[in-house]
């Protein structure tokens, strides 16, 4: 947030859109409290919030990561773990919207 004061001024974000994207080591691991305090600054800035609709099927059927705030990734305890399809697939979603 300290960084893009000047941009904050200038109103320069106002009314372009903002997606999210986490990593956690476990999937209890608070990715959905993590894309929600990020959301904050970004609002601030008067940002549009995109997040990933329950249209998306991985959404509701991917066991590593993936919520409709945006887009996350279980990494594993030793952060090692392979970004699995269905996350690649919400990413690439998400990052269309």
């Amino acid at each position: 947030w300290d960084g893009t004061g000047g941009l904050w001024m200038k109103h320069a974000l106002v009314g372009k859109p903002a997606a999210l994207f986490t990593s956690t080591s476990s999937m209890h691991g608070g990715q959905e409290s993590t894309l929600l305090s990020m959301m904050l600054p970004l609002m601030h800035h008067g940002m549009i919030i995109v997040g990933l609709p329950y249209s998306e099927a991985e959404l509701a059927s991917t066991q590593t990561g993936g919520t409709p705030y945006g887009a996350s990734h279980v990494a594993g305890l030793t952060s090692d773990l392979p970004i699995s399809e269905a996350e690649k697939k919400l990413c690439m979603a998400l990052g269309r919207r």
